[in-house]
């Protein structure tokens, strides 16, 4: 059995762009960006907004075509042609649980849909019986499936997303920032229920967020973005205690640390300036303009991404340098 379960090689996604005040015709979201996810594997994605995140995820579900590239599931290469086999292994959680679910259709229809889509229940009463199970899954109860998503709170609706999700019972599932939209102390609950989901199913996920804490909690392996492009990718720990690429080490610097006395000990390294515009990214390095230690060559080629350790990845010309 291949152990990969999906991989993304040298992926592009450009948007056009249209209108006399551009300058360049293309977004470049997500430019040339390669990894892997093993079987049964949390894969976190994490980086600033607008660093390309989402778009990866939808674009290996093919929510938008790939400019470039490769997207290769169970071995298989699923960049091109039809799409629809592949749907029933990989779906998505979405970020918004209030804009994700048609406001016109019960929880019960919401979540009837991806098995009626793919065939999956031989008559109405196994249909039903699918979608109660997948309520209880969920941690919702059979008097929700009659009711509509207005009537229940971010966190409800977030879970029937997820239900929606699983109805096809996939290998696969992007989840796209499934807890930002919602109250701290709810998002606990639903990590810990992707959690046990994964355990229990097998699943394998895809992880994107902003919150560090909450990547490392539930990722084996972390990927760190920053407009469009991928800076460094290692296990969890690996990751937090020994960052190579100074974007990460920056990135990591922000956390809040509880202990007051620690907090006081720790160096936070602040960067100057703004993220550049993804329509006029720098020339080499994407990072150059805010990184401390940028030198000429910086500017003049683009770090090429490699394994500088077993299973330890970074796009930076002067690493081991600082």
């Amino acid at each position: 059995m291949n152990r990969k379960l999906l991989e993304v090689q040298h992926l592009k996604q450009y948007f056009p762009v249209k209108g006399k005040a551009f300058h360049s015709n293309e977004i470049k979201a997500v430019d040339d960006v390669s990894f892997f996810i093993n079987r049964g594997e949390t894969l976190g994605l994490v980086g600033e907004s607008g660093c390309g995140k989402t778009t990866i995820g939808r674009t290996i579900l093919r929510l938008h075509e790939p400019t470039g590239g490769n997207i290769l599931f169970d071995g298989t290469d699923v960049t091109k042609g039809n799409f629809l086999p592949y749907r029933k292994q990989m779906q998505i959680v979405f970020q918004d649980p209030y804009a994700s679910l048609d406001p016109r259709m019960t929880v019960g229809d919401i979540i009837g849909e991806p098995i009626d889509i793919h065939h999956l229940a031989e008559n109405k009463q196994q249909r039903k019986e699918m979608i109660l199970s997948l309520l209880e899954t969920v941690g919702l109860n059979s008097e929700h499936s009659n009711r509509y998503p207005h009537e229940f709170s971010g966190g409800q609706r977030q879970r029937v997303g997820i239900a929606r999700a699983l109805a096809v019972d996939p290998q696969f599932i992007v989840c796209d920032e499934p807890v930002s939209a919602l109250d701290v102390s709810i998002q606990a609950q639903v990590v810990n229920m992707f959690e046990e989901l994964q355990e229990r199913m097998g699943l394998t996920y895809l992880f994107i967020a902003h919150d560090l804490s909450i990547v490392k909690h539930i990722s084996d392996r972390i990927g760190v973005m920053y407009l469009g492009k991928l800076m460094e990718l290692a296990d969890s720990d690996t990751l937090y205690h020994n960052p190579i690429h100074p974007y990460t080490q920056a990135l990591l610097s922000a956390i809040p640390v509880p202990d007051p006395q620690e907090s006081r000990k720790k160096k936070r390294i602040v960067l100057q300036g703004d993220v550049p515009s993804p329509l006029h990214p720098p020339s080499g390095c994407r990072f150059r303009t805010r990184c401390p230690y940028a030198t000429e060559m910086c500017a003049q080629e683009v770090p090429e991404w490699k394994e500088h350790e077993p299973g330890h990845y970074a796009a930076c010309h002067r690493i081991g340098e600082f």
